[in-house]
């Protein structure tokens, strides 16, 4: 963390790589930067003030981030447009800034996970090292709780969420224990669970592979706010908002995220001609390079400075034709 004038801040994520990529890109007057995943606005202003003639649409879940990120903002409100909206809304989002849904934004920002914010702030329940209401949404406005799907998931459901979600392999036994344990006492805090985690885990299990409740907190933030929909949608409507010469930098924090992103990523840049012709068929070729090798991942220098940084991936593509007919 770094202190400013008006407080503390979060330390962006792989700042300069994502500048390098993404720059090149906004250097002509009125460029259209998108941010998905605004948060407090640290990378937001970052190219906002590097690029002095661009456009921020910046897009964010949870009203407080958005408020916050705003007030941060202020001396660029000219130049900016902020959307309430989760980052599967990116076409309706730049309907309400004046823009087309595709093919009019030169750079995009896509920062996955939960943000510091919400992690430093205790009572939404996100982490597991501190007691705090099981809440976990990141919009708190809407939809249910963490608590609630504890409370109401039947057992398959509540295992599939924290397989799936969380790659949990006692997800059958912790499932058992929850609906043992919610039929005498609903739960209603992080503490319990944290106690059941402890509880059910076997020692060994819980002596390898970090906190034994890491999982299925992952599992139930992923299952509360709709996570890989919500990303399914997006990353495909992120595309198709991208002019040709647009570039997209996407940072995701855990492998499910990763492999949305990299399965779109990877059909968007392959050719669609038959392997057996031998020229590229007219609006057929591939309409994105790659510009990572793989998933790129932070510096020891940058996990040393920033910790937050540790599990990024990060993947990068610049749009090189238009759109095919998929």
């Amino acid at each position: 963390m770094h202190r400013s004038s008006d407080g503390p801040r979060h330390v962006p994520v792989l700042l300069h790589r994502a500048d390098e990529i993404l720059g090149p890109a906004l250097h002509s007057d009125g460029a259209v930067y998108l941010d998905c995943t605004l948060g407090l606005g640290g990378h937001a202003e970052h190219f906002l003030r590097t690029y002095p003639n661009i456009r921020l649409v910046g897009l964010d879940r949870d009203t407080n981030a958005l408020k916050l990120a705003g007030e941060r903002l202020a001396p660029y409100e000219d130049r900016i447009t902020l959307v309430h909206t989760r980052y599967d809304g990116i076409a309706d989002a730049l309907e309400q800034a004046g823009l087309p849904r595709t093919g009019s934004v030169h750079a995009i920002l896509m920062d996955l996970g939960v943000s510091s914010m919400q992690l430093d702030e205790a009572d939404r329940g996100f982490a597991y090292s501190v007691d705090a209401p099981l809440d976990m949404r990141m919009d708190s406005s809407t939809g249910p709780t963490a608590a609630d799907v504890l409370n109401t998931y039947s057992h398959g459901d509540l295992a599939r969420v924290l397989k799936t979600y969380g790659e949990e392999r006692f997800a059958g036994k912790i499932a058992s224990e929850v609906l043992r344990r919610r039929a005498k006492t609903p739960f209603t805090t992080s503490a319990q669970l944290v106690e059941l985690l402890y509880d059910t885990i076997p020692a060994a299990a819980r002596r390898t592979g970090g906190h034994p409740a890491k999982r299925t907190f992952q599992a139930l933030r992923v299952e509360v706010n709709r996570e890989l929909e919500s990303l399914e949608a997006a990353v495909p409507a992120a595309l198709d908002a991208l002019a040709v010469g647009g570039r997209i930098v996407i940072m995701s924090y855990q492998s499910l995220e990763d492999k949305v992103v990299k399965a779109e990523l990877a059909q968007r840049s392959a050719s669609r001609t038959p392997l057996d012709l031998p020229v590229e068929l007219p609006g057929m070729g591939p309409e994105f390079k790659i510009l990572t090798r793989g998933a790129e991942k932070a510096t020891e220098q940058e996990i040393e400075e920033n910790p937050r940084a540790a599990p990024v991936r990060m993947r990068a593509a610049e749009r090189i034709a238009g759109e095919v007919s998929r």
